[in-house]
């Protein structure tokens, strides 16, 4: 068993983009780049579109604009301590798998931005992922000590799949 990833698709561009196998790869390259089990978790990942994204931006940060990705940890695993990485948390098993939150990705915006930095839809699409499941996880950007951290992470784990840095 691996990792549950959940693919909800409410816009059907994500289909053609394949969301689902993006999100199940990237959701497998994270956890085995931290040393985690390749099973025991959930993360649930909603495509959809900007006006979707834009009214949960929004909502939840104020913000009343489309933006590429959000993400809504089921629990606060950040590191007290800046520049540090986060205690990672401990996986539940088949029938009741951890939790670690939910993501919304916003079609629109990822073919504009890969559009915009020349880079394949489907590399940026899954740099998103990493970097929002890798914010369930309790890694962040708030200070520039754990910007650092975290984009040595995400572009660790690019690597690994083959794809670019993309900072």
């Amino acid at each position: 068993m691996t990792a549950v990833v959940d693919t909800v698709i409410e816009d059907d561009r994500w289909e053609a983009l394949g969301l689902a196998d993006a999100a199940e790869r990237a959701a497998q390259a994270v956890l085995a780049d931290l040393g985690l089990p390749p099973q025991g978790f959930e993360i649930v990942v909603m495509g959809c579109d900007d006006a979707r994204i834009a009214a949960l931006n929004g909502s939840f940060r104020d913000k009343d604009k489309p933006t590429n990705v959000l993400s809504w940890p089921s629990d606060e695993r950040g590191s007290d301590e800046p520049g540090q990485a986060p205690a990672l948390p401990e996986p539940g098993d088949a029938d009741d798998p951890e939790p670690l939150g939910d993501i919304a990705i916003a079609v629109e915006t990822c073919l504009r931005e890969a559009a915009e930095q020349g880079k394949p839809v489907a590399d940026h699409v899954t740099h998103l992922l990493v970097h929002a499941i890798l914010h369930l996880l309790g890694y962040d950007h708030v200070d520039d000590s754990d910007a650092a951290l975290m984009e040595g992470v995400e572009t660790r784990i690019l690597a690994g799949m083959g794809i670019a840095d993309p900072y």
